[in-house]
């Protein structure tokens, strides 16, 4: 069993927010595969699929993206899977706008809903799949995280969503290590905004 955690902030106000992309690759993942993620479970959303013959679980922590450790701790334990069956989905202000890149672990690298997912896991060796939202050219990053997408970097910032859809499965189906080398290279090739 696999447990697929997105990482953004609950309610309405958030919902188009920089640092809800990771809820919004879920949403698309669950387009995909024709699930609802609409279960409420100890300060979650959940949807349930079947991937690749093995079941799997997509999780919305509702805790707010500063304590998304607390839910995913007690889904996991409930569930009995382990960090390294535990794939993350979230923005990255430290990459370029739509750029993706996947890791197998590592540092929270600034973003506060990693931080917590390390504190109550007492783990970092968990894949994530992080897109890259870029840095503000002015104002506070707090700020800018909590901003809407624009309608015109929504669609800009679709391809890169279903990219990362992609990289989830390719996760799911072993491949972790050609999802590492696929992205290095793609972001080698990126373009500079």
């Amino acid at each position: 069993m696999k447990l697929i955690v997105g990482l953004g902030n609950p309610g309405d106000s958030y919902s188009r927010t920089r640092h809800n992309l990771g809820f919004l690759v879920l949403d698309q993942l669950a387009k995909r595969h024709k699930v609802s993620i609409d279960i409420k479970k100890k300060k979650s959303l959940i949807g349930k699929m079947r991937f690749n013959n093995e079941k799997i679980i997509i999780l919305k922590p509702q805790t707010f993206i500063n304590l998304s450790g607390e839910a995913v701790l007690y889904m996991a334990s409930f569930l009995r899977i382990q960090p390294q069956d535990i794939i993350v989905v979230c923005d990255d202000a430290n990459l370029e706008f739509g750029n993706l890149s996947v890791r197998k672990y590592g540092s929270s690298g600034g973003h506060n809903g990693i931080k917590s997912l390390i504190k109550f896991l007492k783990a970092d060796d968990f894949p994530r799949v992080r897109i890259g939202i870029g840095r503000p050219e002015f104002g506070s990053l707090e700020s800018y995280v909590l901003s809407s997408f624009s309608k015109n970097e929504v669609k800009n910032l679709l391809p890169s969503i279903d990219s990362a859809c992609d990289m989830i499965e390719k996760i799911l189906c072993g491949e972790i290590e050609n999802c590492m080398d696929i992205n290095i290279r793609e972001n080698q090739l990126a373009p500079s905004h």
